[in-house]
Parts: C-alpha cells; structure tokens; sequence
C-alpha cells in the first residue's frame, strides 16, 4: 500500500459535502469511524511495545499492595507470591502492559470517542457533555487512588487467615486479576453520581426525590460496596461507600440546584411528585 493509501486510511475528512446542520453521508460516517479506531490500535501498540521496556518497573508497583501487606502480618503467618506454569510469566507481561497501554492511552481514544459522537449532538448537549468528560476522568482517577491506598489492608485481612504452620502461596497472575478488578470497581463506582445528576439533567430524577430516597440510597450504596468489592472484607467495603455517599450528597446538592435554575420548583411544591413519577 502507498504513502498515499495509509495517509486516506487515517483520515477522518468527508469525501461528500456536509450539510448545514453537520449530516455526513453514511459512508463518510463509517470511513471516520474505521479511521479512528485505526488510530486507537497504533496509538495502543506503541504505548505496549513501550509499557514491555518497563515490565519491572510496573510489576514492582503492582506488589507493592501486596509487600506493604506482608510487612504488617504478623510473624507466625507466612506468604509468598509465585509464578506459576511455564507460561506464566509470558501471560503475565502482556496482560500487564495491556492494562498499561489502555490506561495511559485512555485520554486519546476517548477524545477519539468524543470527536466521533460530537458533531451529532446540539450545543446544549455539546456544553454538558464537555462537563461530565471534565469530571468523569478524575472521579476515575480518584476511585483508582482510593482502592491502590486501602488494597493494603484488604491483602493483609484476608493472607491474615492462613492457618499456623501454613504458606499462603500467591499466584502473581490471579494476584494482577484481583487487583484489576479491584481498581476497577472503585473507579466505576465512584462514576456513579455523576451518572444521576446526568439523569436529573434528563428530567428522570429529582433533587427532591434523591432527599425523599436518601436512607434507601445509603443501605444500596452499603449493599452495593459488600457486593462489588471482589476483597469481601469490611474494611474495603467501607472506604468504598464511605465516598461513594459523599459523592451522592454532593449529587444531590448539585441536582436540587439544577432544579431551582431549570424551574422545576414552584410555589414550594416539586414538579416531581409521584403521581407524576408513576404516569412516565
């Protein structure tokens, strides 16, 4: 293939006009789409081949969860991580620097994501979408940060059960899928407010309703956290709904507001009741 067909490979330009309220042709809308996600594979494939000159580095930050737990256990318990099967260490590195690659690539595909959807949506659309894209990368980060603090202890309670005279011998491999999930969990959840003041914007719920529900909102988040956690144990569990309920009040304050500009209260009564619920 020429210079010339890579370079048209990798082009988002239409080769039709576009009208006035941004319509594209389908065909222009499946080429940018093709484009982009070429984009995304190259971007992805350096970062890894880049991720594998630092494998040590990061399957040294990956135990660290684990080291910090061992130096707390107390002297009758021992643990060891290990590598097992011949393949092991081999599955291990890719799936490491996968994990790696997506991670840090993440801001570029997901503006890749965004310039793809963009032109579809109205200004309105366009200016809360910047917003929550502003917001929901932090809350991730944050919810990640929270779960590479607490991992520690959760590590510790749960090797902290391994009978006297007993070896806990670790998996690395199973040990990197538990700790993915870990992050994972808390990264998502900690979007989840975000996502009910976007269903308040849609005219779904109410910063009343959030009030009038709040006690069921506290019991879920704590049912949520008991189940989501793959640790299972309490100490995870509440650094997990502790600031997920911080978040939802913040979710509320900002819904209740959004309520008072757009109107919905008037004359002290909530345009949301639920009779009016119930007849969606």
């Amino acid at each position: 293939m020429s210079i010339s067909g890579v370079v048209g490979l990798l082009s988002t330009r239409p080769h039709h006009d576009v009208g006035d309220d941004g319509r594209m042709a389908l065909s222009d809308h499946l080429r940018e789409l093709r484009a982009r996600i070429i984009r995304c594979v190259l971007v992805l494939v350096v970062v890894f081949a880049i991720a594998l000159f630092f494998y040590d580095e990061l399957a040294h930050l990956i135990r660290i969860p684990y080291d910090t737990a061992v130096e707390r256990l107390p002297d009758d318990v021992s643990t060891e991580i290990v590598v097992n099967e011949v393949t092991g260490p081999l599955l291990l590195q890719l799936k490491l620097c996968g994990l790696v690659a997506v991670i840090v690539s993440s801001p570029y595909w997901l503006y890749q994501l965004w310039a793809f959807i963009m032109p579809g949506l109205h200004p309105s659309e366009k200016k809360w979408s910047r917003i929550f894209a502003a917001i929901a990368g932090p809350l991730f980060f944050a919810g990640v940060a929270t779960c590479y603090i607490v991992l520690p202890k959760a590590i510790e309670v749960l090797i902290n059960f391994t009978p006297a005279d007993s070896t806990n011998l670790v998996d690395f491999g199973k040990f990197f899928s538990f700790t993915t999930r870990m992050l994972l969990v808390f990264g998502i959840a900690f979007e989840i407010p975000l996502f009910v003041v976007m269903l308040n914007l849609a005219g779904v719920v109410s910063g009343r309703q959030l009030g009038k529900y709040r006690t069921w909102i506290i019991l879920g988040t704590f049912i949520f956290a008991a189940v989501a956690t793959p640790s299972t144990d309490p100490f995870s569990m509440i650094m997990l709904a502790l600031p997920m309920l911080m978040l939802f009040l913040i979710a509320e304050v900002v819904a209740r507001w959004i309520d008072r500009v757009k109107g919905r209260n008037k004359a002290g009564t909530d345009q949301w009741d639920d009779d009016e619920v119930s007849t969606l």
